[in-house]
């Protein structure tokens, strides 16, 4: 039997999306297109692989079956093709799908895309939110080129590197009644409203659990899901935020916001990215995660806001 090799990332994708509307989207290809391909994929593998559920596709029996195969012949080949070719990023024209965090979105990509632009202007750039499941960002079937953040307890398949560690810095407003020296005192801290960031997954752990080891008291009243909205409140009340150095490197430009060293040393937490073991060796794939892991140092390496305190890195975690 005569197997047509185009549908078989279709399937990969309707594994991971379990949703018509939202594969086709990251397949770039219209609605219509990918029901038509669904319906040929269901002959040739005579199963109707997905049923229709309230809360979406789901897969059956034999779809669950076969996935794990599937993705592993499809990282072969790609292994096998795309390690021969040769890639020039300068004539480049192609669409690369990554997903960073709402940390590396707002930190981190406005310099990987100023860098691609100068570099590689053929290459759109699309990104896929990573919050809890890395299964939804394509990162783990290899739709998706790298996902850029924190990763615990990465599967086997996804290969890790360090870039670097960030830490923990704090914002108030600029003309702040209380906090008017070049640096915020513990009891300072201690006596303001916060505004807490939640991003989706586990990174918000890690500066409760600094907090909690260095016995420091914050009195959150309000919580927010996105980097975006603190600047916007912290400049209009007296409450303070304590946000990753990177991130207040970005604020600085803000006449409204002064920033200001943690009070204590709230340690500091690693930059990492990911990537499927498919994409090893292939020429384009290495071009881009050795721009990102370049951008990533220019960007760590400026001037840390408090010098005479240096973060305690932990060891560079790599899988290769």
């Amino acid at each position: 039997m005569r197997y047509d090799l185009n549908l078989l990332p279709v399937f990969v994708t309707l594994m991971e999306e379990r949703s018509v509307t939202r594969a086709a989207e990251r397949l770039g290809i219209t609605q219509p297109a990918l029901s038509n391909a669904l319906t040929r994929l269901r002959t040739m593998l005579q199963d109707p692989l997905f049923v229709r559920e309230r809360y979406g596709m789901q897969p059956t029996a034999k779809a669950e079956e076969l996935a794990p195969v599937i993705a592993a012949a499809l990282a072969s080949l790609d292994e096998l093709v795309l390690g021969q070719q040769a890639f020039d990023p300068a004539k480049a024209q192609r669409q690369i799908t990554i997903a960073p965090n709402s940390y590396a979105e707002f930190a981190l990509v406005p310099a990987i895309v100023a860098r691609l632009r100068r570099e590689a202007p053929g290459i759109a750039l699309r990104l896929t939110p990573y919050g809890t499941d890395l299964a939804e960002t394509g990162v783990m079937s290899g739709t998706t080129a790298l996902a850029l953040g924190r990763f615990t307890d990465p599967p086997e398949n996804l290969v890790v590197q360090h870039l670097g560690e960030d830490g923990l810095a704090c914002i108030v407003r600029a003309d702040h009644p209380s906090v008017t020296g070049p640096r915020i005192t513990r009891k300072q801290f201690e006596r303001l409203k916060h505004v807490n960031m939640l991003p989706p997954g586990r990174l918000r752990v890690g500066l409760f659990t600094a907090l909690q080891k260095q016995g420091l008291k914050r009195d959150v009243a309000v919580s927010v899901t996105h980097f975006l909205a603190i600047p916007e409140m912290v400049a209009v009340t007296d409450y303070c935020a304590t946000l990753p150095r990177l991130i207040c490197k970005r604020l600085q430009g803000d006449t409204r916001l002064k920033v200001l060293p943690a009070p204590v040393d709230l340690g500091s937490f690693p930059i990492e990215m990911g990537w499927h073991a498919r994409y090893r060796n292939d020429p384009a794939h290495r071009w881009l995660r050795a721009l990102v892991a370049e951008v990533v140092a220019e960007v760590a390496a400026d001037r840390p806001i408090n010098p005479a305190s240096a973060d305690t890195a932990s060891s560079p975690r790599r899988r290769r």
